[in-house]
């Protein structure tokens, strides 16, 4: 099979990244070279590629689905945002500039060829392409620059198919009103309809497919079931009112809890999910001192805005609460830079403040710069290889005489901002994203934390990849069994 698609969707989070990794996988086992692509991702969760550079998450896991290495034509623009209006545009795995959404526009129809090149690299290596949308392709006041979804398919030469969330309600107007919204030239890509997070019986939908289809000239080619247990890296917080990373409350005797603080600008927050995995672990959410409660192990995660969360963290008192307890505290990446003492930032890389006091619970000092540490690492931490990724601007400095903690000591880059404070310590931090995915670190750790709070926390011996495996396979079965993938392939191959 040759040929490519675009799934758009009639709203951010209806699905299209599910039925694009579903798709990946279906057609990787069926023996096809298939890869991802996104023209232009909006996300504060990122993904490192072997070659060192950044895209959106969603795009790796894809990639992984696909059974291919990630890389960065698979999402050639990637927005970052760092407030209401601005956002860092990383463009081929590079930091391009902030920029306000006005700039952002208005620079778009300059990034159409680097998107349509990539694209077209992907294209030229890979059997079947499968391209994902953004938000709506409907969006009237965005279709003279859009260079995400169907001008995209319309330079490509590819079919579109739309996905409707049904469990939102509306999802016969959302589809209709997409497509009575398109440009002639737009309408005519659509191919298909894709309605999902179906609760019950497909036949109560009764005529209403058929007068869908009466009405717009497109038939629908699956009704997808809603289900509960599936749940991959997610591009952004959105996910968060759903089942990433899930408020779960501890299920057995010397059962964990962990409490992760929601920063307004969480970043990364993938890095608790592995954890989440656990039976015997609970993960929550925390955004006040009144929810912090009693915990077993803090964590700080990832921000992309490190000092107004820093503030946000301090004017919600959150940061007195949790000294308060006796639990360990974790710092991820920015929640690691926050619990030094200092952070300097000279150039106003970050924030408008050259220093801003930290926590000053670890002794260390961030300095942030221009250039961007984006990474592949692998190392040790309690006798256990880690592996994962370092991205940052602020580069962290430990103490005279401060014993590491986790050990970074591969080829890609040197260790001088692994991770700082000895293991007994109660606070620890590293700039290591992803190493709870290693399933004899994650292991170690907890059975740690379990021992200093007088637990005995028995591992369940999950296996975090083999986990995320099941995941791609139960959604390349869910596609299998409620889509007409004859119709579908039919669609693929007609993207030559």
């Amino acid at each position: 099979m040759r040929g490519g698609l675009m799934v758009c969707g009639t709203t951010s989070d209806a699905g299209k990244s599910h039925v694009v990794t579903g798709l990946c996988r279906l057609l990787a086992r069926r023996g096809v070279r298939v890869a991802p692509f996104k023209a232009q991702n909006m996300a504060l969760n990122s993904y490192v590629t072997p070659s060192g550079h950044e895209i959106g998450r969603a795009q790796g896991v894809q990639a992984l689905a696909a059974g291919v290495e990630p890389e960065v034509a698979m999402n050639p623009i990637l927005l970052k945002p760092t407030g209401e209006r601005t956002s860092q545009v990383v463009v081929n795995g590079r930091p391009l500039a902030h920029m306000t959404a006005a700039e952002y526009h208005e620079a778009k129809p300059g990034l159409l060829t680097t998107v349509l090149d990539a694209l077209a690299d992907l294209r030229s290596r890979f059997d079947v392409v499968i391209v994902e949308g953004a938000g709506s392709p409907a969006e009237i006041n965005l279709l003279d620059h859009d260079i995400v979804n169907l001008r995209i398919a319309s330079e490509a030469g590819l079919p579109a198919i739309v996905v409707g969330d049904i469990d939102r309600g509306g999802v016969f107007a959302a589809l209709y009103g997409t497509v009575a919204l398109l440009p002639d030239h737009y309408r005519a890509l659509v191919r298909g309809f894709v309605i999902n997070k179906f609760r019950g019986d497909p036949a109560l939908l009764g005529d209403g497919l058929a007068d869908l289809e009466r009405r717009t000239g497109v038939p629908t080619l699956g009704v997808l079931p809603f289900v509960h247990d599936v749940a991959l890296d997610a591009e952004d917080s959105l996910a968060l009112t759903g089942l990433r990373p899930r408020a779960n409350a501890p299920a057995v005797a010397d059962s964990l809890d962990i409490a992760a603080v929601h920063f307004p600008r969480l970043s990364n927050f993938t890095d608790l999910d592995a954890l989440a995995l656990e039976p015997g672990v609970g993960v929550r959410l925390v955004d006040s001192p009144a929810a912090l409660g009693a915990p077993d192990l803090v964590i700080l995660p990832g921000t992309k805005a490190t000092v107004a969360d820093l503030d946000w963290l301090r004017g919600r008192g959150l940061d007195r609460a949790i000294a308060a307890t006796d639990a360990l505290v974790l710092g991820l990446c920015g929640g690691l830079q926050m619990m030094g003492r200092v952070i300097e930032d000279p150039a106003r890389v970050e924030s408008d403040r050259s220093r801003v006091e930290g926590l000053a619970w670890l002794d260390a000092t961030t300095e942030f710069g221009p250039a961007k540490v984006t990474l592949q690492r692998r190392g040790t931490c309690m006798g256990q290889r880690v592996t994962g990724y370092q991205i940052h601007h602020g580069r962290v400095h430990q103490g005279d005489g401060t014993p590491g903690w986790v050990h970074l000591d591969d080829a890609y880059g040197r260790d001088d901002d692994g991770a700082v404070e000895p293991v007994e310590a109660r606070f620890l931090g590293t700039t290591l994203h992803g190493l709870f995915e290693q399933d004899g670190f994650r292991s170690t750790f907890l059975t740690e934390i379990g021992r200093r709070r007088g637990k005995t926390f028995v591992p369940a011996g999950v296996s975090f990849p083999a986990a995320r495996r099941a995941q791609f396979d139960r959604l390349a079965d869910l596609l299998e069994a409620h889509m007409d993938m004859a119709g579908l392939e039919a669609l693929i191959k007609e993207g030559v």
